[in-house]
């Protein structure tokens, strides 16, 4: 028997049936749809009649002897189209629906169980299972990711490669130590030509993972060895990794807040034509050191100070034009997409020192 196929355009098996029958002879009257298919004729008129309601078969213009209803199918990409669509829309409608019925579920929890707002796990492979399970029910991710991991070195997650083939949104801050490490730099270019967004920072406070704005994974202890690089934990940290579970509160609002004022400080990565990772700046490695001329160290000053393009111009004898592209060059540079997080890198940077 034959796999119902448009099951997921809300079309049944016996209608499916009835359809594929008339799409390879283009045209029959319901006695003939019966006859051949071995179906009751009064059967194959609730079919028919199904089929027309969802636009999958219409009727032939009507016999001149007043003869039975023929009946045509609709060509399948114009009928089958909208269905799909509305099938679409309906899980989607539904998805939410059970999204906003287990956050309806937690919040109730909480409400009688403060203790419900942070979870602790404890273990390597029970953190790894509550990330990935994460990961497949998110539509962003967001991760600080530290030297050293705790449950989950980024080699090891393959999962984000196959949530960004699905349209899941990975934005990602490094820190450079971890850049650093063997293997590293092809690992993260992968992820970026895969769709990932990174940057690098000289140094991360704390490791951390973000689904939506819904949920967060923090590390607390280390445990004495760590599973995923095999390098031993701080002294005084005995047994598995700790990792605290938050749930929507004012904790997690914070720690929202605390990833996106490092995103915003931390300078962009990209592949390179060649295949290498860089920072903004355009170096084949993240983090190089960058020698300011002498006229850019100026003009970085002068904008530092707040003096207008106009009067940057004139003092440098050249067009507003020109000065503007020299900053939007100074802009790339850092990596900045405005001129106070220009500013901000200039200063964290030492360019003016």
């Amino acid at each position: 028997m034959e796999e119902n196929v448009l099951e997921a355009a809300g079309v049944g098996a016996g209608e499916e049936r009835v359809y594929r029958f008339l799409v390879g002879v283009r045209e029959a009257e319901p006695a003939v749809v019966a006859v051949q298919l071995g179906i009751d004729e009064r059967r194959v008129h609730t079919l028919l009649a199904s089929l027309h309601d969802k636009g999958l078969v219409g009727r032939a213009a009507e016999p001149a002897d007043g003869g039975p209803a023929r009946y045509v199918p609709v060509a399948p990409d114009a009928a089958l189209r909208p269905l799909l669509l509305r099938g679409h829309e309906a899980l989607e409608s539904a998805r939410r629906g059970v999204e906003r019925l287990a956050e309806e579920y937690r919040a109730g929890g909480r409400r009688h169980d403060a203790g419900e707002l942070v979870e602790i796990i404890t273990g390597v492979s029970v953190i790894r299972q509550r990330l990935r399970h994460l990961a497949y029910g998110a539509r962003e991710m967001r991760w600080l990711c530290k030297a050293r991991p705790v449950a989950l070195a980024a080699e090891e997650n393959d999962e984000e490669w196959e949530m960004l083939a699905r349209g899941v949104r990975y934005k990602t801050i490094y820190e450079r130590e971890l850049l650093e490490q063997p293997g590293m730099v092809d690992n993260v270019a992968r992820s970026i030509r895969a769709g990932e967004q990174a940057r690098a920072s000289e140094t991360l406070p704390v490791r951390l993972v973000i689904a939506d704005d819904s949920i967060a994974v923090c590390p607390l202890l280390y445990g004495h060895k760590d599973a995923a690089d095999g390098e031993g934990a701080p002294p005084g940290r005995p047994g598995e990794p700790t990792a605290a579970v938050i749930h929507s509160s004012s904790l997690l609002d914070a720690l929202i807040a605390l990833f996106e004022s490092h995103w915003t400080a931390a300078s962009p990565l990209h592949v390179t034509d060649s295949g290498e990772l860089s920072d903004a700046g355009g170096g084949s490695s993240p983090g190089p050191a960058v020698h300011l001329a002498d006229d850019e160290r100026y003009l970085l000053s002068l904008i530092v100070a707040g003096v207008a393009d106009k009067a940057i111009a004139s003092q440098l004898w050249v067009s507003q034009r020109t000065v503007q592209r020299r900053i939007q060059v100074l802009m790339q540079r850092a990596g900045a997409l405005t001129r106070t997080q220009l500013v901000w890198q200039a200063a964290q940077r030492g360019w003016l020192a």
